[in-house]
């Protein structure tokens, strides 16, 4: 719920960003991931979320201009 506050609060291009971010992140610890163990393989999911998070905001986003 909380997280959820927050990205209402956030601007189309600052949300657009931080997916951006949190790709990159992602793909970093995937690569890492599958040289040597992470300390805590939850990150992974963790940030999988996130990622759909901000794109299911992006596409609310997206829908409520077109109405």
């Amino acid at each position: 719920m909380k997280n959820e506050l927050v990205l209402k609060e956030l601007s189309t291009p600052e949300l657009k960003e931080k997916l951006e971010n949190e790709r990159n992140v992602y793909q970093k610890m995937l690569l890492t991931h599958a040289v040597s163990p992470l300390e805590n393989p939850n990150k992974i999911k963790e940030s999988r979320r996130n990622i759909a998070r901000y794109l299911t905001e992006l596409r609310a986003r997206e829908i409520a201009e077109q109405k």
